[in-house]
């Protein structure tokens, strides 16, 4: 009872079993790590991982912990089963229930000690631990013990099958001999197995740290990223209140003007409107004498008011300002700090990438067929012959180094290449040959490496090994990013969004320079 319900106790509630490698959860119940692991393996697209038991939920998927108690204890468990079930063996010659001690294979017997005493000694009886499997102890075509084993055959024979049977003649061997060649193979193979799980442990355990490495480098990178964002919503705030504020000023100072204007000519209004009230009584009166009598008008302008007026209106004028006097320039200028605000958080939070802006063309390394620009900015494919010198470095065909090199530090330019042709560009050692069949760069001894444009298909290229890539769209424009000391160089595709392609790692050893191979009517530009 005692036993049925410690087995109870071992039994997996996935799989109905005794565990096999139980693992324990945080929440404190415990599976067999295959059961567990292959249901969350179906449930990977449901986004959450829960306990079979009770049902807590878990966002991130658990690292499974093997538990060391309760493998022991299964282990004794089941180390003491088989001795009970073989308690159950009894002596065939007693009448009560007394259990066997040895199991003769010859007589098809179990035996007490007491009658193991009196059985015969000879050597063609022989004896092992209790067991009811005698069929499998005896060949099934002789009905003779199996003491042998042929190797030629794999398989256990009794002495009838090697003296006459059909393993006459084949090599054969006792089969206590025959276990003990199998057991020191089966220990070789235990020990390169137990190396190679250990090995597999190693593995996990560091792709598990490189796991976690991550997620600590994305927390940090999403940090910065927030920060970079929320300084710059801060700085956009303050940029878009002092804009707003200097057109307020400038509409002010104009409006100032204006009202200034506008009550000159109240005045002004006010002053004639008396005037014509003054001759609109002279009009009034009959008596010409009075009329020619009456006190002159106090505006000097009264006998000729229309060139008065156009001189007045002339000088207003000019005072008036123009709508144009709002210095839009000067609100552009403060709007364009904006980029500037920009490049400096993205540098004070590590995210500004400075472009190399001093990357030219080396025409001293350009084929005769490489046409050159005058700026040194384009290469592009030449039928005519450039008929430059022949020299030593100068390429045989297609080819043109930048005349920078880079021998520590980061760096980062952009290119625009034409739609069709045969296009590359990457980087090359200074050593590279510049004749011959080892020329091209991404096709030399570990002299090169470089993205490979041709009919649709493109290629990121080293020691002649090509690694194919797939652009959401046809390149257009190219952005590359070296990073000596890293040893990395990336490749990334200029559009929106912009897209990662492909980064290669190395060790370099030389100085590098930007190089670029045009042929069939293609040509790169330099944009940095």
């Amino acid at each position: 009872m005692a036993s049925a319900d410690l087995r109870e106790e071992l039994t997996c509630p996935i799989c109905l079993s005794i565990y096999t490698q139980p693992v324990m959860l945080r929440c404190g119940h415990n599976f067999c790590q295959g059961c567990i692991g292959r249901m969350w393996d179906s449930n990977v697209g449901l986004g959450v991982y829960t306990c079979p038991e009770c049902r807590a939920e878990f966002q991130e998927r658990p690292a499974l912990q093997r538990n060391l108690k309760l493998c022991n204890i299964v282990e004794r468990f089941l180390s003491i089963q088989p001795g009970q079930e073989e308690a159950v063996i009894f002596c065939t010659y007693c009448d009560s229930s007394v259990p066997a001690a040895k199991t003769c294979l010859l007589c098809d017997t179990s035996l007490c000690d007491q009658h193991l005493k009196r059985h015969c000694k000879s050597e063609e009886h022989v004896l092992t631990e209790p067991t009811t499997s005698l069929k499998n102890r005896k060949c099934p075509i002789h009905k003779k013990i199996i003491e042998y084993y042929c190797s030629e055959d794999a398989a256990c024979i009794c002495v009838s099958c090697c003296l006459a049977g059909e393993h006459r003649g084949h090599q054969v061997e006792p089969l206590n001999k025959a276990s003990e060649k199998k057991k020191e193979k089966l220990r070789n193979v235990l020990e390169k197995l137990t190396s190679v799980r250990e090995e597999t442990e190693k593995r996990a355990q560091s792709l598990q740290e490189h796991r976690r490495e991550a997620k600590e480098k994305a927390a940090g990178v999403t940090d910065r990223v927030t920060a970079l964002f929320w300084d710059i919503r801060e700085q956009l705030e303050v940029l878009e209140k002092r804009v707003l504020s200097e057109i307020t000023r400038q509409e002010e100072q104009v409006s100032l003007r204006v009202s200034d204007l506008i009550q000159q000519l109240e005045i002004k209004r006010d002053e004639l409107s008396r005037e014509m009230l003054h001759i609109e009584e002279l009009f009034n009166i009959t008596d010409p004498l009075t009329v020619l009598q009456g006190p002159e008008s106090d505006n000097a302008d009264f006998c000729d008011p229309e060139e008065g007026d156009n001189e007045d209106r002339k000088r207003d004028d000019k005072r008036v300002p123009a709508v144009g006097d709002l210095d839009e320039v000067l609100i552009s200028l403060t709007i364009q700090r904006l980029a500037d605000i920009v490049t400096d958080l993205k540098a004070k939070r590590g995210f500004c990438v400075q472009g190399d802006s001093d990357i030219l063309l080396d025409v001293n390394t350009a084929a005769n067929n490489v046409s050159v620009s005058g700026d040194l900015k384009t290469g592009s494919s030449s039928e005519r012959d450039q008929l430059r010198p022949n020299t030593p470095e100068r390429f045989v065909s297609s080819q043109v180094l930048s005349t920078r090199s880079f021998s520590s530090g980061q760096h980062y330019w952009e290119v625009e290449i034409s739609e069709s042709g045969s296009r590359r560009v990457g980087i090359s050692y200074p050593s590279i040959v510049r004749k011959g069949g080892q020329f091209l760069i991404g096709f030399n001894n570990k002299k090169s490496w470089c993205l490979c444009m041709w009919d649709e298909k493109y290629l990121v290229m080293h020691d002649s090994i090509a690694t194919q890539i797939y652009p959401a769209s046809p390149l257009q424009r190219l952005g590359i990013y070296l990073d000596y000391e890293a040893g990395r160089l990336s490749f990334y595709q200029l559009c929106d969004p912009i897209r990662h392609l492909h980064t290669v790692t190395a060790t370099f050893t030389e100085p590098l320079h930007a190089a670029f191979y045009v042929c069939d009517n293609g040509w790169v530009t330099i944009r940095s």
